[in-house]
């Protein structure tokens, strides 16, 4: 029986033997951070239309270093910062390992990211410097009323888009919108440099920010006025430079070898995203019994990375699925605060939503490599259990 699984690899044959021939010169290349990486930092910020983008050794590490680069900036009006309960381990626990005072988000059952009305009674109750956005499966926000909340309520909005790169809101990347956004580059992702992850901003502060605290502290990864800058502050010589520390830093580096791998991965970028909102659409036609509503506002692109489903008779479907060697997994991570991790150190909110999707959601699988076959045989199963 064919096994149908969640992901497929887009880091292909060609690929390897590219990267191969590529450490095989008589010469053997740089394989830490070097010019590689600067320049797919610099096609990757030009893809998602931002001004800069910063490459890291994975997604979580994205959300981290940004969040500990804003507390080394002038951007913080206080400590306080708004997350997804229906998202990643990492959107919460960098937070809490940062010190923030967290608070957590109900989901909509549109388009899973957070209920607008429920967030806007956040902001009024703890009017917090900053909000962490997370689009999961590469369903797209309403990215004009968050926006909009956003500044009548003074926050900070940070996107995570590691699960929906690609996806669009009225033809503009998701990504894009925010002080600073989040990519992952892990394998099963819509893209692969087998590890990393972006972060892309058009802020010239926190940009530079997250040059030194990438990697240490240190001041060598900025542009050469930043540098002159810094040293001429602290009165450091060119030579004892080397090993000075402006900020605490962290080496949450790639390489270049996930770089080259990377220059040619941004190649495939719209082609599998168009395999993928393909197959969502087709998805879409033949489910009939999904509780869940997906949007479909007019020249929006969902570059989708798994179709979710609400369904009464989960555990039946589910076992159907897997029977037929069929992947399917809980839905992103469920309530993140019914994990230890949170409970264990906070109060669990109120989460309706959430407490619906953790109990009878789960995802299905979409990738490049998805037959029409596949998605009519995954949608027959679902639909035998009815509404």
């Amino acid at each position: 029986m064919k096994r149908i699984s969640l992901v497929s690899d887009t880091v292909d044959k060609s690929d390897i033997n590219a990267l191969t021939e590529w450490l095989s010169q008589d010469e053997i290349p740089k394989l830490t951070k070097g010019e590689l990486t600067i320049e797919l930092e610099t096609k990757w910020a030009k893809k998602i239309g931002t001004k800069y983008s910063v490459f890291v050794n994975s997604g979580s590490s994205s959300i981290l270093l940004t969040l500990a680069a804003l507390k080394y900036s002038d951007k913080l009006r206080n400590n306080k910062i708004i997350v997804p309960a229906l998202s990643w381990a990492t959107d919460v626990s960098s937070p809490m390992l940062l010190g923030y005072e967290t608070y957590m988000c109900d989901c909509n059952l549109q388009d899973l990211s957070c209920d607008l009305d429920y967030l806007e009674k956040l902001f009024k109750e703890h009017n917090p410097s900053t909000f962490i956005l997370v689009s999961p499966l590469g369903l797209v926000p309403d990215m004009n009323r968050i926006v909009k909340l956003c500044n009548k309520y003074d926050v900070l909005l940070l996107e995570d888009v590691c699960e929906s790169m690609g996806s669009k809101y009225q033809n503009k990347y998701l990504g894009s919108f925010g002080l600073a956004s989040f990519y992952s580059m892990y394998f099963g992702h819509h893209l692969s440099t087998i590890e990393g992850g972006f972060i892309n901003t058009d802020d010239d502060d926190l940009y530079h920010l997250l040059l030194m605290m990438r990697s240490h502290g240190w001041d060598r990864d900025l542009p050469k006025d930043k540098q002159k800058e810094l040293r001429d502050k602290y009165k450091c010589t060119e030579f004892n430079s080397l090993y000075n520390f402006y900020v605490p830093g962290m080496n949450v580096r790639s390489t270049d070898l996930q770089a080259f791998i990377g220059l040619r991965a941004i190649n495939k970028l719209d082609r599998y995203s168009e395999r993928r909102r393909i197959n969502f659409k087709h998805y879409l036609s033949l489910i009939k019994n999904n509780k869940l509503e997906f949007n479909s506002r007019e020249n929006d692109f969902v570059s989708s990375f798994a179709i979710p489903i609400l369904h009464p008779k989960r555990d039946d479907i589910i076992k159907e699925l897997q029977d037929n060697n069929i992947e399917v997994r809980p839905l992103i991570a469920g309530n993140m605060a019914n994990k230890p991790m949170w409970y264990n150190e906070n109060d669990v909110p109120s989460l309706p939503n959430c407490e619906s999707l953790d109990k009878l959601g789960f995802y299905i699988p979409n990738h490049q490599d998805l037959t029409y076959n596949d998605i009519e045989l995954i949608a027959n199963i679902i639909n035998k259990y009815g509404q």
